[in-house]
């Protein structure tokens, strides 16, 4: 669906105008304008994402101020006033006696499929956090959410509205947010009152909440989120970084807590004896960077994403745009990518500065770190499912309907032993690290990447490829990486030097 923008009566904006304006802004074009500005003493300005356009060499005076002032009417506590009917917005700057000295007349647009990008992750029903800095189009993708989930799927839409900048001023909702229904909010204040109302009184299924910026909103968003109600909203912030290092707002994405670890932690972890950890899990499951109108950034785990930030690792984001929007489906989580491979992933990971987590589930947390000590592992146990990199559990309990929850959840892969025994969870262990009795580790890790570069040459040339010779237990770990890959592999030679040659399909 390519975008289609409905401009919305914008000769109603430009009707508060003065006459001279008015005639100067006729000759500009008006596809792209964002808002005009009026500053007491200053020059007109027309503002388009890359110009500002002088409308007048005459500076605004105090006439031309309450011309516009006289035909909005009244402005609100959040000094924001409207056109009823319409999406545009008329924000005042006053001076210290509350004389207004300057209008910001934004233009307010529903632009139809603008949403295509995201729509995929809309439909998921999670909860989303939209980002990006003022003008990209946080709030008119918001309008596209509502009408999209209320009037294609039928869903029980509500909009919190602050400031009736999504659902346009006056009483009747603008059809840009189609059959959802809209709660305005008398002072904004009260948000976050509205908020809980809405859920408390309407039966919502999903609510729709713009500028999200204080502690009382934050809590009353992580209430909604946890009654079951898909919560899609906009924060102050423009990429995710902004909002963890944000004191106010990172219970948004799961908040941040100092920890002070053992000493033999700290040594596990490679790190300092304080550090910054998750504190929850977050309130929104996914977080979409707005970068450009055409141009979003996804983090499809927002945990995950979080929690690579507090390691001091730039998160990887999903990046989705261009000229044609198309809607992509959402990348599995790194974990997910290693569910059926993770022993042949793992021992990459424990390479990195944070270790691999491990959630035991019906299983001694205590044998597993003992395993973890005995064998000297870069790993840790983790006390909750939403943290770890992989769950390790009892063969009987593998089907455990609780078990298979969690591990969707979190999106991590699930490993069994067949007792609670510290022998099994060694033999369990051993494998998931690549730990072979008569091979070191060094010999391990330089395999694994000689095999993964040449199955990458292998993929981009269509050529054959001949590893070096390994014994016959790393081998076996290479032809498993090979046919991940789907690719052909088969030992030749005698020993010792019997080894891999990897086809090309």
């Amino acid at each position: 669906m390519t975008p289609k923008t409905h401009l919305d009566d914008l000769h109603l904006l430009i009707k508060l105008l003065p006459p001279e304006l008015q005639t100067s802004l006729a000759l500009q074009p008006k596809g792209d304008l964002l808002e005009i500005i009026l500053d007491l003493g200053r020059v007109p300005q027309a503002r388009y994402p890359d110009a500002a356009l002088n409308l007048s060499s005459r500076p605004v005076t105090r006439k031309d101020l309450d011309t516009v002032i006289g035909a909005v009417g009244e402005f609100g506590a959040d000094n924001r006033a409207g056109i009823e009917g319409t999406l545009h917005r008329i924000s005042a700057i006053r001076n210290r006696r509350s004389q207004i000295i300057g209008l910001t007349l934004r233009v307010g647009r529903a632009v139809y499929g603008t949403i295509d990008l995201i729509r995929d992750i809309v439909e998921s029903g999670k909860n989303i956090l939209l980002l990006g800095r003022p003008g990209v189009g946080k709030t008119t993708k918001l309008r596209e959410v509502a009408r999209v989930l209320a009037d294609d799927f039928g869903k029980r839409v509500i909009v919190i509205d602050t400031s009736n900048e999504i659902g346009g001023d006056g009483d009747v909702p603008h059809p840009a947010i189609g059959s959802a229904r809209r709660m305005m909010v008398a002072h904004p204040d009260r948000q976050h009152a509205v908020m809980i109302e809405a859920v408390e009184n309407h039966m919502p299924e999903v609510i729709i909440v713009d500028e999200i910026g204080t502690a009382t909103e934050a809590m009353a968003a992580r209430t909604i989120a946890e009654r079951g109600v898909q919560l899609i909203g906009t924060a102050h912030g423009n990429i995710l970084e902004n909002l963890v290092l944000n004191p106010t707002l990172s219970d948004l994405v799961g908040g941040v807590q100092t920890v002070t670890l053992s000493d033999e932690e700290a040594r596990l972890r490679g790190t300092q004896k304080t550090v910054n950890e998750r504190k929850a899990p977050p309130t929104f499951d996914i977080v979409v960077e707005i970068t450009a109108r055409d141009e979003v950034i996804v983090h499809p785990d927002t945990a995950q994403a979080v929690d690579a930030i507090l390691s001091g690792v730039q998160p990887k984001g999903v990046r989705r745009g261009g000229a044609s929007p198309v809607q992509a489906p959402m990348p599995p989580a790194e974990s997910e990518l290693a569910n059926e491979t993770v022993k042949d992933v793992l021992f990459i990971r424990s390479e990195r500065q944070s270790p691999v987590r491990i959630y035991a589930y019906a299983l001694s947390r205590d044998s597993v770190e003992r395993v973890i000590r005995d064998l000297q592992l870069k790993a840790r146990t983790v006390k909750y499912p939403d943290q770890a990199d992989l769950i390790v559990t009892l063969r009987s309990r593998e089907d455990d309907a609780s078990l298979q929850r969690i591990a969707q959840a979190a999106h991590v892969p699930v490993f069994s032993v067949k007792k609670n025994t510290t022998a099994q969870i060694r033999q369990l262990l051993r494998g998931l690290f690549h730990i072979v009795p008569g091979d070191k580790q060094d010999e391990i890790g330089e395999m694994v990447r000689e095999t993964e570069r040449a199955v990458q040459q292998v993929k981009a040339e269509g050529v054959v490829a001949e590893l070096a010779p390994r014994s016959a237990a790393l081998r076996q770990m290479q032809h498993r990486i090979v046919t991940r890959h789907g690719l052909i592999a088969e030992s030749i030679g005698s020993e010792p030097n019997r080894h891999l040659v990897i086809y090309p399909m």
